[in-house]
C-alpha cells in the first residue's frame, strides 16, 4: 500500500509538471499565453482571497501563540530542540527568504519609486515613503504567517501525533482515513505542484541576478545562454550538497549564508549613509505599523488595482506556493520547540532582519539616487536584476562586494534547491526523512529544467504568473488546515488533559 501511494504521488506529480513545461521548450509563446490567460482568470476572480487568507493566517497564528495551546510542543513533551537558535534561525532565513531578499532589497523600493500606483506622483517624496512602507509589508509579517501555519500543521501532526510528515496528514481531523486514499493523493500532488512552481520562481530570480552580477564584474552580456550556464553549474553543486543530507549540508550552507549576509549588511550600514538609513528604518516602522490593517485588506478596486495585482497579490501567491516547501523543511528542523516559541521566533527575528535589510540597501539606494542622480532607479525599470550591483559602484570595494554577493546568491541558490529537492522527494516518498537518492536527482533536474524553460518562455513575468496560478488551490487547502489544526489542539486539551496530561496519543495508534 505504501509503495503504491508513493508511486502514484510521484508519477502523477512528475507527469503534471512535464505536461505543463515540456511544450514550452518547443512553443515558448504558447506556454506564456497559457500562463497569462490562467493567471488573468485567477486574479480577476480570486485576487481578493489571497489578501483575506494571509491576514487570517496572521490572526490564527497569534491566537495559538498567546492561548493555552502555545505550551504544546512540536514533538513529545520531553523532547529538546535538535538545533541551536543560531542554526535554526539561519535555516529559517535561508529557506524562507534567501534569494528573493537579495534580489529585491534594492530593486523593489526603486521600482515602487519609479512606478508607484497612479494616484502617487512618480519619483516624489510620497513615492519614496510608499516604496519603503510596501517593501516592509510585502516581506514582513504575512509571508512568515503563511510559512508558520504550514510548518505548525505538519510538525504537530507528524511529531506529536505520530503521523507521516505530509500535507495530507494534516487533514486527518477533517476527513479521517480518507487521507490514505485518492483524496490524500490529490492533496499531496497539489502540494508538490504548488511547491515546485514557488521554488522555480525563486531559483529563476537567483539565476537572473547571479548572471547580471557576473556580467557587471566581468563585462559580458548577461543573456539567456549565460543564465543557462549558471543554472547548470549551480545544479551540479546542489546535487553534490544534497547527498550529505539536511543535518550537515543544508545547515553548513545556511550558516555560511547568514554570515555572508550580515557581513554585507554591516559593511553598507557603516560605510553607507548610516543616519539616513536609521531615519528610514524608524519612519517606515511607524508607517508600517499604522497602516498594517489597511494594507492587509485593501485591493484598491477604484484606483491602483493593477499595481496591487502586479505586486501584493503576486507576493501573497508566491508565499503560499512556497509554503509547502518551507513548511516541510522548517517543520523538520523545529521539532522540540513549543508553539509559542516557534511563532515568536519565526515572526520576530526573520521579520526584524528583513526590515533592517530593506532599510540598509533600499535606504542606501535612495540616498545615492536623490543626492547624486545616479540613474539606479531608471536602470532597474529596464532590468530589475542589476540594481544591487549598480548600487555597489557608489561604494568602496565595488568588485569585492559584487563577488561576495554573487557567492551569497549562489549559496542561497544551492541551499534553496538542496532543501527543495529534499522536501519534494519526501512528499513523493510517503514522508520518508531519507528519500531515495534517485528521486532527489530526478526532482533536482526537474526543478532546474523548469526554471530554465520558464525563463526562456517569458522571463520574470512567466515565473510570476505560474506561481500565482499554482497557489490558488493551496490557499483553500491552508484555510482548511487552520480548522484541522485547531481541532487537533482542542482534542488534546478536552480528551487528554493538555500537554502536561496523558501522553499525546497519535491518531495512528
Amino acid at each position: 500500500m505504501d509503495k503504491l501511494r508513493n508511486n502514484i504521488v510521484y508519477v502523477l506529480s512528475l507527469l503534471m509538471v512535464l505536461v505543463l513545461t515540456v511544450p514550452g521548450v518547443f512553443r515558448p509563446d504558447a506556454l506564456f499565453d497559457m500562463a497569462t490567460y490562467i493567471h488573468g482568470q485567477v486574479l480577476e476572480r480570486f485576487g481578493w482571497a489571497y489578501l483575506v487568507a494571509a491576514f487570517l493566517f496572521v490572526v490564527f497564528n497569534l491566537y495559538l501563540a498567546l492561548s493555552k495551546y502555545g505550551k504544546i510542543k512540536l514533538g513529545k513533551q520531553h523532547e529538546k530542540p535538535q538545533f541551536s537558535y543560531f542554526g535554526w534561525f539561519s535555516m529559517l532565513f535561508a529557506a524562507g527568504m534567501g534569494i528573493g531578499l537579495i534580489f529585491w532589497g534594492v530593486a523593489e523600493p526603486m521600482s515602487h519609486f519609479v512606478n508607484p500606483p497612479e494616484h502617487i506622483e512618480a519619483k516624489s517624496g510620497e513615492a519614496a515613503r510608499f516604496a519603503m512602507q510596501y517593501s516592509f509589508f510585502h516581506w514582513g509579517i504575512q509571508p512568515w504567517a503563511v510559512y508558520i501555519l504550514m510548518s505548525l500543521c505538519i510538525a504537530y501532526f507528524s511529531f506529536r501525533r505520530g503521523m507521516r510528515p505530509l500535507i495530507s496528514s494534516c487533514f486527518y481531523p477533517l476527513i479521517g482515513d480518507r487521507i490514505y486514499g485518492p483524496i490524500g493523493y490529490l492533496v499531496d500532488i497539489l502540494g508538490v505542484f504548488a511547491t515546485l512552481f514557488g521554488i522555480v520562481t525563486s531559483l529563476g530570480l537567483g539565476a537572473m541576478q547571479i548572471t547580471s552580477g557576473l556580467g557587471e564584474v566581468f563585462s559580458f552580456h548577461a543573456g539567456y545562454t549565460a543564465m543557462l550556464i549558471v543554472i547548470a553549474v549551480v545544479t551540479v553543486l546542489f546535487m553534490i550538497s544534497t547527498v550529505s543530507g539536511v543535518d550537515k549540508g543544508i545547515q553548513i550552507l545556511s550558516k555560511t549564508n547568514i554570515v555572508l549576509a550580515i557581513t554585507l549588511l554591516a559593511f553598507l550600514l557603516v560605510v553607507g549613509p548610516t543616519v539616513f538609513i536609521l531615519n528610514i528604518f524608524t519612519n517606515t516602522i511607524a508607517d508600517f505599523t499604522s497602516g498594517f490593517l489597511s494594507m492587509s485588506l485593501s485591493t484598491n478596486p477604484f484606483v491602483g488595482y493593477e499595481w496591487t495585482e502586479s505586486w501584493t497579490l503576486f507576493y501573497w501567491a508566491w508565499w503560499i506556493a512556497w509554503s509547502p516547501f518551507v513548511g516541510l523543511f522548517v517543520a523538520s528542523i523545529s521539532r522540540g520547540r513549543t508553539i509559542s516559541e516557534f511563532v515568536a521566533g519565526a515572526l520576530i527575528v526573520p521579520v526584524l532582519l528583513t526590515f533592517i535589510w530593506f532599510s540598509t540597501f533600499g535606504g542606501s539606494a535612495f540616498h545615492v539616487e536623490l543626492t547624486q542622480e545616479s540613474g539606479i532607479a531608471g536602470a532597474i525599470a529596464d532590468d530589475v536584476s542589476v540594481g544591487l550591483f549598480l548600487l555597489y559602484e557608489h561604494f568602496p570595494l565595488t568588485s569585492v562586494l559584487s563577488l561576495i554577493t554573487i557567492l551569497l546568491l549562489s549559496v542561497f541558490f544551492i541551499t534553496s534547491a538542496d532543501s527543495a529537492t529534499f522536501v519534494i522527494s519526501m512528499m513523493t516518498s510517503g514522508g520518508q526523512f531519507y528519500p531515495p537518492l534517485w528521486k532527489k536527482v530526478t526532482w533536482g533536474l526537474v526543478i532546474s529544467g523548469t526554471a530554465a524553460v520558464l525563463l526562456y518562455a517569458g522571463g520574470l513575468e512567466a515565473l510570476q504568473k505560474m506561481a500565482i496560478t499554482a497557489a490558488l488551490p493551496l490557499t483553500v487547502m491552508m484555510l482548511l488546515m487552520c480548522v484541522c489544526l485547531y481541532r487537533g489542539l482542542r482534542y488534546e486539551f478536552t480528551v487528554e488533559g493538555g500537554p502536561e496530561g496523558e501522553k499525546a496519543r497519535g491518531y495512528m495508534e
